[in-house]
């Protein structure tokens, strides 16, 4: 039986745990910190509950697969619902749209709303889910760096639709081609965020995550998007993984270009395979400063980060539902601000989720619990306490504008989660949410592989290795890496 150390116990780990156990390995998790999940943690202040980290949940698939593949029903650890509605969109000068389920409706609001031409957004979507089916299995369920991957019948599909995969594209540009109104350009441009990128640099395959969110569905899991980490956790432990919490490692064993254990609270700890869940900059950098490191991967330019104000509001606004979004007057000058100029922008989008919508239990009677991110820079040094105050009172003014109430007197609680703390909390290289940046048309080949390939029985999953940050995507990092383990 090979014995396996996992460092780090996000999403990516846990599911590797999980597939690694099922193969038979007698596995180890060793947590920094005193719980499982990474970024998906919860707050819990004053009568309010609070998930941490992401909180959309597409691709539910990808969580019971681990359960299935476990010999287990899923809904005996987890449960979940497909929302009606998707999102609420707000712009300063009053417009709103209500985006549900149904695609053909929300076609028709657009074209009502914005007077799109009627047919827009079904054939986007149609296109949208053409690109996800002619990659996803090359790019996403697939290791890049094995030639068996680039003969494999699923990479001559890819070829074959290689000029109408928008890779010599931003995605801005096609969303611009597509739809006339500068507000469904922008809605659609947003999606370039969910990996941290720039619409205006990253390239237009980033046009399949619309397929996700619309023609498969958004999700939302019982008690919360907290309890994904934990339904694994308990999947694990039924399993016999043992969890070591508060045990962080400080060193990866390697001899002869080989692993031979880990170095954690109790010393040197020997085993077969060592797997990092660990952003892969401070694996090398703080577990392995001897080990000559990939520098030009570990170089590149960082996704964004987030600034989250975490608020129990002591108020029900009914106008608003579980994802909400209050854009921007000047998109491109949001990101300009964020990538060329490392600041939040003075007018930033700002996005509210609100669980205590659907989990009544989150927030007390009559009140809400508010999780507010603003997209963000990388940590390079700015003067963070600076940017939260500044940022605070321009998201303020901006929701009291739009919800016509002066917000800052229904704030009754707050925490704050900013580059630095995430950086500190989950090791995230400088705060960055989804590893390196996608903001340009090679960012996928770009990306460090699943494993080393220098040192034996060494391996990477999660956010900042292929094939990218997010729940989904790291839960099929997950499934690439264990391919690669006996």
């Amino acid at each position: 039986m090979a014995k396996t150390a996992i460092i780090g116990s996000g999403i990516g780990g846990l599911a590797t745990a999980i597939r690694l156990a099922v193969k038979g390995h007698e596995v180890h998790v060793y947590e920094a910190n005193a719980y499982p999940g990474g970024k998906l943690g919860e707050i819990q202040q004053e009568g309010f509950r609070f998930d941490a980290g992401p909180s959309l949940f597409t691709l539910p698939s990808l969580v019971d697969e681990l359960f299935v593949l476990a010999g287990k029903n899923p809904s005996d650890y987890f449960e979940y619902q497909k929302l009606d509605e998707v999102c609420r969109y707000f712009w300063d000068d009053g417009q709103r749209l209500t985006v549900t389920s149904d695609i053909q409706k929300f076609d028709a609001d657009v074209c009502e709303t914005f007077g799109e031409k009627k047919g827009a957004v079904v054939e986007y979507l149609k296109q949208s889910a053409f690109k996800y089916e002619s990659l996803n299995a090359l790019f996403l369920q697939s290791s890049l760096h094995k030639l068996s991957t680039w003969i494999s019948k699923d990479a001559f599909k890819g070829y074959l639709n290689l000029s109408k995969m928008g890779i010599f594209g931003t995605l801005h540009q096609s969303n611009r081609k597509t739809f006339s109104s500068d507000k469904m350009v922008q809605l659609f441009d947003r999606y370039a965020t969910y990996n941290g990128s720039d619409p205006y640099q990253a390239p237009a395959t980033m046009g399949i995550i619309p397929h996700l969110e619309y023609n498969i569905g958004a999700f939302f899991p019982k008690n919360g998007m907290i309890s994904i980490p934990q339904s694994i956790y308990k999947l694990g432990i039924d399993l016999g993984v043992q969890f070591h919490f508060n045990n962080k490692v400080k060193e990866i064993k390697i001899e002869k270009e080989k692993v031979t254990g880990v170095v954690a609270n109790e010393g040197f700890v020997p085993f077969q395979n060592v797997v990092s869940n660990m952003d892969v900059t401070p694996t090398y950098r703080k577990l392995m400063p001897k080990e000559k490191a990939p520098n030009k991967i570990l170089n590149q330019e960082k996704s964004g980060s987030g600034l989250i104000f975490y608020w129990g509001i002591k108020n029900d606004f009914s106008e608003l539902g579980l994802h909400n979004i209050i854009f921007s007057n000047n998109y491109e000058a949001e990101f300009k601000s964020q990538f060329s100029e490392g600041k939040i922008y003075e007018d930033p989008t700002v996005y509210v989720n609100i669980t205590s919508k659907i989990e009544q239990n989150d927030a007390p009677e009559g009140q809400e619990n508010w999780f507010v991110l603003i997209n963000a820079p990388s940590d390079k040094g700015q003067n963070w306490d600076e940017i939260i105050k500044e940022t605070r009172e321009n998201v303020i003014k901006k929701l009291s504008h739009v919800l016509k109430v002066d917000f800052k007197s229904l704030i009754v609680c707050e925490d704050i989660l900013d580059p630095r703390r995430i950086q500190s909390r989950t090791s995230s290289s400088q705060g960055a949410l989804y590893g390196n940046s996608s903001n340009n048309k090679f960012a996928a080949f770009l990306r460090h592989p699943n494993f080393s390939k220098k040192i034996q029985n060494l391996y990477f999953v999660g956010g900042s290795v292929h094939p990218g940050g997010g729940i989904p995507l790291a839960l099929s990092s997950a499934k690439i890496t264990t391919d690669f383990l006996a």
